[in-house]
């Protein structure tokens, strides 16, 4: 499912990411790798702040479509 749709507070195992190849690298670049893990700490208005090899980091909805859990 996409990252989008994960409870809050709850990690998950990042499983693929999708997109254009320089959306790959942009993600990858942060942290959102195939076996990582990622953590939704609050949304604000649809957008995400993610927690992600203990950074966090605020993502647009978009993008959080596109890493799948």
């Amino acid at each position: 499912m996409p990252l989008v749709l994960a409870t809050s507070g709850e990690e998950n195992i990042i499983r693929k990411v999708g997109g254009n190849a320089e959306t790959k690298k942009h993600l990858e670049d942060m942290g959102f790798v195939v076996g990582g893990t990622v953590t939704i700490v609050n949304t604000i208005g649809g957008n995400l702040i993610v927690k992600v090899k203990e950074s966090r980091v605020a993502i647009s909805q978009e993008m959080a479509g596109k890493i799948m859990v």
